[in-house]
Formats: C-alpha cells, sequence, structure tokens
C-alpha cells in the first residue's frame, strides 16, 4: 500500500470538491472523500465505486475517476 498515492488521490478529490460549488452545499469535505475509500487487492488499488446514496452528476464521476487514474498509474 502507497499512502502516496491514497494522499495524492485524496488531494484531488480535495482540489475537485472546492472546483465544485454544489458539492460544497451539499457535503462536507470529509465526507466527500470518505464516500471513495480505497481498498486494496492482492496489493493493488480497487477503482472506487461511486456512492449509490448520493447522486453525483456525470462530470463529476468522470472527474473522480480521471483523479483515481493520475493517482494509481
Amino acid at each position: 500500500m502507497d499512502s502516496y498515492q491514497v494522499r495524492k488521490f485524496e488531494f484531488n478529490l480535495s482540489e475537485i470538491y472546492n472546483q465544485t460549488p454544489w458539492l460544497q452545499d451539499e457535503i462536507a469535505l470529509n465526507d466527500f472523500i470518505a464516500l471513495f475509500p480505497i481498498t486494496f487487492k492482492n496489493g493493488l488499488p480497487q477503482r472506487p465505486e461511486m456512492p449509490e446514496d448520493f447522486d453525483l452528476d456525470r462530470t463529476t464521476r468522470l472527474a473522480i475517476m480521471v483523479a483515481y487514474r493520475q493517482a494509481f498509474s
């Protein structure tokens, strides 16, 4: 497990949060980051699932996937 990669992903999530005004009205930053926990299987990070109980628009979903790839590629 590489804590640098996890921190980079969390930093990228906070950037997405700060650039998306409606997210700031709906949820706190720590709660937003907690929606996307990184799990590891056989030492490899698993892509986070999109939360079913919190509705995200397409642009935000894509930004989260890009943030994951940037952190774990």
